[in-house]
């Protein structure tokens, strides 16, 4: 099983200095790279503080300037955010400045808040819908001189331009739940990021289990790969581990009352979340956070990894955004580099 690192701009106050957070950002890809991780995922997200991603290929091709060997990928853009011509084109032109490095992840989309500003009246079945055009067509643009009539896109013969260093194109990963997903990606020679979120253990058995349903319905085509991303902490003892429970349990109500849609945002952020509001949330509390996400020290989360690489998943992301300090973000991911990894070489 490789390992990999997710990563946003993460700000959750108007007295945070965006360019530092991005520093921060790219301190941890480093890290990353520097620690033999196998890649680094960053996506696509608009207008909103608590994830500042207007693009990720800006990112990456920063990144590419500054690591040397992972993989590059977006993590993930949003389907109907994009033309396909637009996709394929910026997709290979990235492809070309990162040497090759590009892996292209596409999911439909999750906030109501940005579908409403960017695509008013499209629902979530519209946009996986669209997310089902675009990606045959964005493959098709790459192999060149390809006619669209579609029902969200239209266009004469055209080619991708440029088109890309990798053959065939970069690696496309589809972000999929529910069985119909697995099985586009499946049936497409696409890849496959799945996550749990909050939801546990259950949930990633389910997962898979959905997705070796959609190879065994499609066997004609060779298995793709199956990339399972995690909130993750790594901590130094048990009472660490717990005050990490406790901050992804504030960053899960906040990630909740941005879903919903139903909270005051100003100037990109939303209205705080009192005390009382967070421990009174039906569904997250530290304790669920504790046995729902890999929190631990690292015997614990090399015992929880070691059951995910039984059930087949050929890559575990550690996804990093959790509002904690830069500093504790940092020790976490360096106790996995150098005490977690190595129990899987």
């Amino acid at each position: 099983m490789k390992f990999s690192l997710f990563a946003h701009m993460e700000r959750i106050s108007s007295a945070e200095d965006q360019k530092k957070l991005y520093d921060e950002f790219i301190a941890l890809c480093k890290i990353a790279d520097e620690g033999g991780m196998h890649a680094v995922w960053t996506g696509e997200h608009h207008g909103m503080n608590f994830t500042i991603a207007p693009n990720p290929m800006l990112n990456l091709v920063d990144l590419a300037r500054q690591t040397k060997n992972v993989r590059l990928g977006t993590g993930t853009v949003i389907a109907p955010f994009w033309h396909p011509i637009r996709l394929a084109g910026e997709a290979a032109m990235t492809d070309i400045i990162t040497g090759g490095r590009l892996d292209l992840g596409i999911a439909r989309g999750a906030y109501s808040f940005e579908y409403e500003r960017l695509m008013p009246g499209m629902d979530a079945w519209e946009a996986g819908q669209r997310m089902r055009e675009l990606v045959p067509a964005v493959q098709a643009l790459w192999k060149g001189d390809y006619t669209h009539e579609g029902e969200f896109f239209q266009f004469p013969k055209t080619t991708s331009s440029p088109q890309p260093v990798q053959q065939d194109g970069p690696p496309i990963w589809i972000a999929a739940r529910d069985p119909n997903s697995h099985e586009f990606a499946v049936s497409n020679g696409c890849n496959v990021q799945v996550t749990p979120l909050w939801n546990g253990d259950g949930e990633i058995r389910d997962l898979m289990g959905k997705f070796n349903a959609a190879c065994e319905k499609f066997p004609e085509r060779p298995r793709p790969k199956i990339m399972l991303l995690q909130h993750t902490y790594v901590a130094d003892s048990d009472s660490d581990a717990k005050q990490g429970a406790i901050e992804l349990n504030r960053f899960y109500c906040y990630f909740g009352a941005w879903f919903m849609n139903k909270r005051e945002i100003n100037q990109g952020l939303i209205d705080p979340l009192s005390d009382e509001e967070i421990a009174a949330h039906p569904i997250y509390s530290p304790e669920a956070m504790e046995r729902d996400l890999v929190i631990g020290t690292p015997d614990t989360v090399i015992a929880r990894l070691k059951e995910y690489e039984a059930l087949g998943y050929d890559e575990y992301s550690f996804w990093i955004d959790s509002s904690m300090p830069f500093e504790r973000k940092k020790a976490s991911l360096e106790r996995f580099i150098n005490e977690v990894m190595p129990a899987f070489a």
